[in-house]
């Protein structure tokens, strides 16, 4: 968290975003961002969604490791019903 000033820029407001974040976010100088002002007033920003297949691809191994295979459900299911 924080806190940033707002400054004039012409006839309009400001804010400036340190490097850290844009470092984070993976933006540079000329790109986009998305604004949303939530129900609570805050003003989120995000750049446009860029579906990157390798690095969905790394977060499914990633997460499927971390996730164990169990027993199946449907062979649950089959075991303890009752006809």
């Amino acid at each position: 968290m924080m806190n940033l000033q707002i400054a004039k820029w012409g006839n309009s407001l400001a804010v400036r975003i340190p490097a850290d974040y844009v470092r984070q976010i993976g933006v540079k100088e000329g790109d986009q961002l998305e604004a949303h002002v939530g129900a609570d007033g805050a003003l989120n920003l995000r750049p446009p969604l860029r579906w990157n297949r390798k690095a969905f691809a790394q977060e499914l191994t990633r997460d499927s490791k971390a996730l164990p295979m169990g027993s199946s459900v449907m062979e649950q299911l089959r075991q303890e019903a009752r006809y």
